[in-house]
């Protein structure tokens, strides 16, 4: 938790969520609102994740059209948590990414879907003659939290950090004022 809520990754964390931007979250707080809040509560924000008083929001429910029709169902962080979820996701990169496989393009550092486009172009230049592609769909609204969490804290040894990724797998989702 101390390398998740230091200085230096909290402010990369945010210039991140300031270079996506997007929409606020169910407190209404907007990405250009965060800087300013931050100024005035970055330390009481380090405390409260490091003391486990930190909570998390339910996400905000979006639903937008899919290009085959139909509609996809998407949770909107707070522009807080997407920050503190991009702290997290940049010091537990850095231990998982060399563990997944070169083949591997999705939700990467460094890649992208142009780059497995190209991949596959070469593949097939080999003289290959299959190119995989998996999307599975609901993915994540299907993956068992538990076995998750099981598989993370062979990797993560502090409880603190277990606990709020816990509590972000469990936040809930704030629709018509409902959570």
């Amino acid at each position: 938790m101390e390398r998740i809520v230091d200085y230096g990754n909290l402010k990369r964390a945010y210039e991140r969520v300031k270079e996506n931007g997007g929409s606020s979250g169910t407190d209404g707080m907007e990405v250009e609102e965060l800087r300013e809040w931050l100024g005035e509560n970055i330390n009481a924000l380090r405390t409260a994740l490091l003391c486990e008083q930190y909570k998390v929001e339910p996400v905000c429910m979006v639903e937008i059209p899919k290009p085959g029709g139909g509609k996809r169902v998407l949770g909107i962080p707070t522009v807080r948590d997407r920050m503190i979820q991009q702290a997290i996701q940049q010091e537990l990169s850095c231990y998982y990414d060399p563990l997944f496989s070169e083949s591997s393009y999705g939700f990467r550092p460094g890649r992208s879907a142009h780059q497995a486009i190209l991949r596959a172009a070469e593949y097939v230049k080999e003289g290959k003659e299959w190119v995989v592609d998996i999307d599975l769909e609901k993915f994540f609204d299907k993956i068992n939290h538990d076995r998750l969490m099981q598989r993370l804290s062979k990797g993560i040894g502090d409880k603190r950090l277990l606990r709020l990724i816990r509590a972000y797998l469990q936040s809930g989702m704030m629709h018509d004022g409902l959570v």
